[in-house]
């Protein structure tokens, strides 16, 4: 049995009402986005993300077959291939590591969603097939959006190229159909990302300390202003100590207010503006769809 992975980088076309300020909604002003796809193999111990295709026909054959179902439904698409000559000609690459080539690439792409699909092929005495497992997730997030399993049937032929686009055409309508509606929910409700605010070791400051100009504690002002700020008022409060609050599934915009894609770090920027005017002096880290702020 041989598996490889691929990942691809596509979005969903959909109706997006557009932003009023950083986080909320304006009935009036109503556009249709058509995001990007692009497609991208996923590398494994060992293997080179700048070469991963050039001595695998299977492999190329699969990716270019995951593009060409995007293409056919009426998405705009990336080609891979370019894009890494591009970065490679411009000398953009700053690592070795094939996560951070991977990111600087679907950064360079300005996709919003990113599907991982593992393809197998499988040899038998009753005739040879391949599989196909895609899973979507939302780029700047990582949550999950769509996850379906493609096969293409056991066929006397050693043509696994062929094979790996029947496993695709297999799978694909069922699979951008669930994306759709997934992808039209978080431009409706926002994206979801996790906060963790926590404080220094020698911070003299804890959530029940009142601070000014509202001498209010500062759990209180928190959640106040998360709720003028987060997605249409949409946030959750896991937990609050005396030390510490978490507060998951807060709900940000997919674009601003300029049709810019949102994500994470500019949430965590107005955050950190947010503590600034209450003269708080905070760090903040982003891992994932989390933000980490730390106030000192």
């Amino acid at each position: 049995m041989k598996k490889f992975l691929l990942k691809t980088i596509l979005p969903v076309a959909l109706v997006l009402v557009s932003t009023k300020g950083f986080a909320q909604m304006s009935a009036s002003n109503v556009q249709t986005v058509q995001p990007k796809i692009m497609v991208i193999p996923y590398v494994k111990e060992g293997e080179d993300l700048r070469t991963i295709l050039e001595n695998d026909v299977n492999k190329r054959i699969a990716l270019t077959k995951i593009k060409e179902v995007f293409d056919n439904r009426g998405f705009t698409t990336v080609d891979f291939v370019a894009k890494l000559k591009s970065a490679k000609d411009n000398n953009i690459f700053t690592s070795d590591n094939q996560t951070d080539l991977k990111d600087q690439i679907v950064q360079m792409s300005g996709a919003d969603i990113y599907v991982q699909a593992e393809v197998t092929e499988n040899r038998t005495p009753s005739g040879n097939s391949v599989s196909v497992v895609m899973s979507g997730y939302e780029a700047s997030t990582g949550n999950s959006l769509s996850n379906k399993v493609g096969e293409s049937g056991k066929f006397y032929t050693d043509d696994f190229g062929k094979l790996a686009s029947k496993a695709v055409e297999s799978v694909s309508e069922e699979f951008l159909n669930v994306m759709q509606a997934k992808f039209t929910d978080i431009v409706l409700n926002g994206k979801s990302i996790n906060i963790d605010i926590s404080f220094a070791q020698d911070s003299k400051y804890k959530m029940s300390s009142e601070i000014a100009p509202e001498n209010l504690p500062l759990s209180d002002q928190i959640e106040m202003w998360m709720e003028n700020n987060s997605y249409k008022n949409n946030y959750h409060i896991q937990g609050t100590t005396d030390f510490r609050m978490i507060l998951d599934d807060v709900r940000i915009p997919l674009k601003d207010s300029t049709g810019k894609n949102y994500n994470a770090n500019k949430f965590a920027l107005e955050m950190f503006k947010f503590f600034r005017n209450l003269n708080l002096q905070t760090d903040k880290d982003i891992k994932g769809n989390t933000i980490y702020i730390t106030i000192k």
